[in-house]
């Protein structure tokens, strides 16, 4: 039973009534005739005000420390003196579900490595960081429904590997009873199978793991992926239609749930896209960084971009579309997985894409290629075995379909969203190279 436990924000519809509230206790004001208890929950505060009477309800109240959970019982007033809603609780009872110790080993001037130690109060501590995880579930929730009304199906697929995954490289190596695992990269390959097991359209919302030895604001060794893939398609194109549409749809949903809210706390305004997003192949790219100068060395369609570039290429579009994302196609063979598809007129490209969003990348995607003897031919040009990939090689073998699809990045997504600095703020427990605790 919960008492009926009203929230905070829906007091002003009970005045006049007793109540039950549950909350933390925000700050404490014992004065010698009056005590204030400001409590708080997940929706708003409340000033709860007892006169002193030499009771029992006094003594509780003067033993609380701040953030205890309490729950208690009182009659809601109208106070238009009362700064903090114009209302206030005058208590009949009073229960301390749990004392907060003290002092508490973080505050808000506490520095960032230290606030992740103790993310739960940080978290608690920061109605910032609630509405965060708050605007999340409402953007999958849009992403989901896109899909969904798409006819997609949702798959979970599995995390361990027998083989490493992709290249081999930048993977999490377990034991495995008597042999080892691998912790999967991208639900890249499983995804693909999905395709060739007759499931036209196919998405997935879960863990990815990265050996990335990367202590940057934007890197971490697990994240939440959001992956995409489409049979039948005619080209990739179709697959940055999906993105840009599944995007724009989940953007709006959250400005539209929580847009003002953002704007408070987060000082950003939510802007809803408008498909097509700008387009811009690898080669016109590296034309305009070196036509701005801001990029000193470029070598064709060669090379990748750096996140200096990934920003200055935003800027640009940003400037001469007014659009905040920007798709950069037609990566060179030699930044692109085997498995990505070629042209048939230019062998030194393939037919994929990076999605930035205001300079950051969120999203790799490609057409995929599906004819085995073509993707055996390109693995063997990486130096890849095919032995350790025959269950995947497999799969092209027997019929499989034109398809394509992506990978996005949540914490980016929500870090592009809100304008956060780094993505340990868009991630509930961080996990870096550095850290695997709490």
């Amino acid at each position: 039973m919960i008492h009926n436990r009203v929230p905070l924000s829906d007091l002003r519809e009970h005045i006049g009534r007793t109540v039950t509230v549950c909350g933390w206790v925000n700050a404490l004001r014992l004065q010698s005739t009056l005590q204030f208890v400001i409590v708080r929950d997940n929706t708003g505060m409340v000033q709860v005000t007892h006169r002193r009477d030499g009771g029992p309800l006094e003594a509780r109240l003067q033993a609380l420390t701040p953030e205890s959970a309490v729950r208690i019982t009182g009659r809601v007033i109208d106070a238009p003196q009362v700064k903090l809603g114009g209302l206030e609780i005058i208590p009949e009872t009073a229960e301390t579900l749990n004392l907060a110790a003290t002092p508490l080993p973080i505050d808000k001037q506490t520095g960032p490595e230290q606030r992740l130690n103790w993310r739960f109060l940080d978290v608690r501590l920061h109605p910032a960081a609630q509405l965060m995880f708050a605007v999340q579930t409402t953007l999958e929730q849009g992403m989901r429904e896109y899909a969904y009304a798409q006819g997609a199906t949702e798959m979970h697929t599995p995390k361990l590997m027998g083989t490493a995954s992709e290249s081999g490289a930048e993977v999490f190596e377990l034991g495995y009873f008597d042999r080892s695992a691998y912790l999967a990269q991208s639900p890249q390959f499983y995804k693909q199978m999905a395709i060739a097991a007759g499931i036209d359209k196919v998405f997935e919302i879960g863990p990815v793991f990265r050996a990335e030895p990367s202590l940057t604001s934007r890197h971490a060794t697990e994240f939440t992926g959001i992956d995409v893939e489409l049979a039948w398609i005619d080209g990739v194109e179709d697959v940055m239609t999906f993105e840009e549409q599944m995007l724009a749809q989940a953007i709006a949903k959250v400005a539209d749930t929580h847009g003002e809210a953002i704007t408070e706390h987060f000082g950003v305004e939510v802007k809803v896209p408008t498909p097509p997003f700008p387009r811009l192949t690898m080669s016109e790219a590296h034309e305009i960084l070196h036509k701005s100068g801001r990029q000193r060395e470029v070598v064709g369609a060669k090379g990748d971009l750096d996140p200096e570039g990934e920003r200055s290429i935003s800027a640009f579009v940003k400037e001469t579309t007014g659009h905040d994302f920007a798709f950069i196609t037609h990566y060179p063979v030699t930044v692109r997985p085997f498995y990505h598809m070629r042209p048939a007129n230019d062998a030194h490209v393939t037919l994929s894409f990076d999605l930035l969003w205001n300079g950051l990348e969120i999203t790799t995607g490609a057409q995929r290629e599906h004819r085995h003897d073509v993707l055996l031919r390109q693995a063997t040009e990486k130096g890849l075995s095919p032995e350790p990939m025959q269950d995947y090689l497999n799969t092209f073998r027997y019929g499989c379909p034109p398809h394509g699809g992506f990978g996005m990045g949540l914490g980016r997504v929500l870090m592009a969203l809100l304008g956060l600095d780094s993505i340990r703020e868009a991630t509930f427990l961080f996990r870096g190279p550095n850290r695997l605790t709490p």
